[in-house]
């Protein structure tokens, strides 16, 4: 059979808050295929803060800020010398994207001037696809290519930030030329059916993400800990909604209960988080962890009595699958995709975005009943394995590329 070989474009590779791209790369590699990374940026942290497999994937992506003015000016005369017909189709397009916005037009200029990059890196090493995760400005890019090169291209779409403004992201456009797109959710799949023809659908692709479930494995039970330990893992971002989470523990110490808040991430939000703590004198109750790479993530995973995050908008959080994975009772928002990885009251506890009242009272109830989260620890681990597992779900990935590859090539 012949090895199937393309090309991932990332914003950002390897990131902390995009570990499941790296596996699901390394994984599709294991399984046969030829994978050659592109990143717009370079990784979010410096090497020596890498783990020793960043490192690895860092030392064989193609950076494309990174390659710079001469970079960008070599791609760029030989494109135009080589296929000047494609070069002008695609800076043309990439203007018009922007219509009669300068600044949108400015931004198009600088796509083009990326997409030609990146097309001319695949040249190189005669790759004839691209895949993108996320369909915001990576995938920008990827569109803009395909227009210029003989290139095809397909999308991993997320949600929900790609469905906040669906005209300046160009979702119809990008749907109409994509080869296909793969949905993590039926939520994400939704939000497409509705800016799409339906003669269309047929190339949405359900594609779930997943944990490994040798690593995630089943902590210790503790039936009584003293204090409890919650956590929450994401960046700290307005959109988590951990200033809820902040309020919730705090009326709860307030009754006298024994608990720990760990927030593990980090971004622009902290410092603000960190003033609300203190100005609460809650300083030994919430602890600031920062930002942990996957190599120690265990470690708090594995001490946590109760997982939760209050986000106002998720796509379908990976950090949920891995606590869940190993028997850690969840209690999230009822919004987006999570309701398709949570029943409430049996794989974990759901509750309304920004109700601070509820989410007390679920970490309460779950503080009090012993059963009930061993129960629900249980159950949850039992849903990530039968429809979040990643081994399983890159097999089913690995299958739609190779329907829509192979009968390609």
């Amino acid at each position: 059979m012949k090895k199937i070989r393309l090309g991932y474009l990332v914003s950002q590779y390897p990131a902390i808050s995009h570990t499941f791209i790296l596996h699901e790369i390394r994984r599709l590699r294991h399984l046969g295929f030829e994978i050659s990374v592109a990143s717009i940026n370079p990784p979010d942290r410096c090497a020596e803060k890498l783990t020793r497999i960043e490192r690895e994937e860092a030392a064989n992506t193609y950076y494309v800020k990174p390659d710079g003015f001469k970079g960008a000016i070599k791609a760029h005369l030989y494109t135009l010398m080589t296929q000047p017909l494609g070069y002008m189709r695609g800076l043309f397009f990439a203007l018009r994207l922007g219509q009669f916005d300068l600044k949108k037009i400015l931004y198009g200029f600088f796509y083009f001037a990326e997409a030609v990059m990146i097309g001319h890196w695949m040249r190189q090493i005669k790759l004839s696809h691209l895949h993108v995760h996320f369909a915001m400005a990576a995938a920008s890019v990827g569109l803009i290519l395909h227009r210029t090169f003989p290139i095809k291209y397909s999308i991993t779409v997320h949600g929900p930030d790609e469905f906040y403004d669906t005209s300046g992201n160009y979702l119809t456009p990008k749907i109409l030329e994509a080869a296909f797109i793969c949905c993590i959710s039926h939520f994400a799949r939704s939000q497409l059916m509705m800016l799409s023809p339906h003669t269309a659908w047929d190339k949405l692709e359900l594609s779930r993400l997943g944990v490994d479930s040798k690593i995630f494995t089943p902590r210790p039970f503790r039936e009584e800990p003293n204090p409890y330990e919650v956590l929450c893992v994401g960046r700290l971002v307005p959109v988590k909604g951990q200033f809820i989470l902040i309020e919730a523990v705090a009326r709860l110490i307030s009754e006298g209960r024994q608990l720990r808040l760990r927030f593990v991430g980090d971004g622009p939000d902290r410092q603000r988080l960190e003033d609300e703590v203190k100005q609460r004198q809650l300083t030994e109750q919430v602890v600031f962890e920062g930002a942990i790479n996957q190599d120690r993530i265990l470690d708090f995973y594995n001490s946590a009595d109760i997982f939760t995050i209050a986000s106002f908008a998720e796509g379908l959080p990976v950090v949920l699958m891995e606590a869940m994975a190993m028997e850690i009772p969840c209690i999230t928002t009822h919004i987006t995709g999570i309701p398709e990885l949570i029943t409430s009251g049996k794989d974990g506890i759901l509750v309304a975005a920004s109700d601070i009242e509820a989410l007390a009272k679920a970490i309460a109830l779950l503080m009090d009943n012993p059963d009930l989260r061993l129960k629900i620890g249980k159950s949850g681990h039992q849903r990530v394995l039968e429809y979040y597992e990643l081994q399983r779900n890159t097999e089913r990935l690995a299958d739609i590329f190779r329907r829509y590859l192979e009968s390609s090539d």
